[in-house]
């Protein structure tokens, strides 16, 4: 009798020990990029999960609204997963798009559990493949709102964007695998955005690694870098 009221009262304070780490655990919110969808992201969520944190894949209609939809809708629903969680903070992972999502709706919005964001490959400053896409047939189409919005000129979403005011730190690729990209991008590139293009005023940090942009987020080097950046505020000192 005694065993088992001893046995009772240990299972009662593990209960209770493990919801007071749940409610202490770090969340992250993962955001794909354009035409992708949350499994391009399970390499980085399986190792974040490993890493302690407690992930949410966000996946998301990319092409079928409009950039400033698609924020409130993907972010929000992150958000909510996360505080559901009694996360304390509550960090962002994006590929390319996602961190235009990202910093639309924390432009407007305050999140006092916000914590830091590594954006993976971000067309910050718009991509000139999207402007020389264009006037091709079809690209509209295929693209949706979304991939429009995203070029260099002044229908750009990314015109009404500031700085951030939040702990960014950013991954750039440098690795072109198509030759043809050089007749429209200047300086290294990721054959989809220039290293110059991710860059945005009020960033913390700027890593350049050997990658490209549709892979990035596979690579080891990025997936250890991000968890290092989430974990500390700097990148892995070379």
């Amino acid at each position: 009798m005694m065993r088992s009221t001893k046995l009772f009262f240990i299972s009662i304070l593990l209960c209770c020990f493990s919801v007071k780490a749940s409610a202490n655990q770090e969340c992250v919110v993962l955001l794909h990029g354009l035409a992708r969808i949350s499994n391009s992201m399970s390499e980085l969520e399986t190792k974040l999960t490993r890493s302690g944190f407690y992930v949410v894949n966000i996946k998301y209609p990319s092409r079928r609204h409009e950039i400033k939809i698609l924020a409130v809708d993907a972010i929000e629903r992150g958000l909510t997963t996360c505080l559901g969680q009694q996360a304390e903070k509550i960090h962002f992972v994006t590929h390319s798009l996602g961190g235009i999502l990202v910093r639309l709706y924390f432009q407007k919005q305050y999140v006092s559990a916000l914590g830091r964001v590594v954006m993976l490959g971000p067309p910050n400053q718009g991509s000139e493949i999207v402007d020389s896409l264009l006037p091709v047939p079809g690209f509209r189409l295929l693209s949706g709102p979304t991939g429009v919005a995203l070029g260099t000129g002044p229908s750009s979403v990314l015109n009404d964007l500031g700085p951030v005011d939040f702990d960014l730190g950013i991954i750039a690729g440098t690795t072109n695998i198509n030759p043809i990209n050089l007749l429209f991008m200047d300086g290294p590139n990721d054959s989809v955005v220039t290293v110059e293009s991710t860059k945005v005023e009020g960033m913390n940090a700027h890593l350049m690694l050997p990658v490209t942009h549709t892979f990035m987020m596979l690579n080891n080097k990025v997936i250890d870098n991000t968890i290092h950046y989430l974990k500390t505020g700097s990148f892995i000192p070379e």
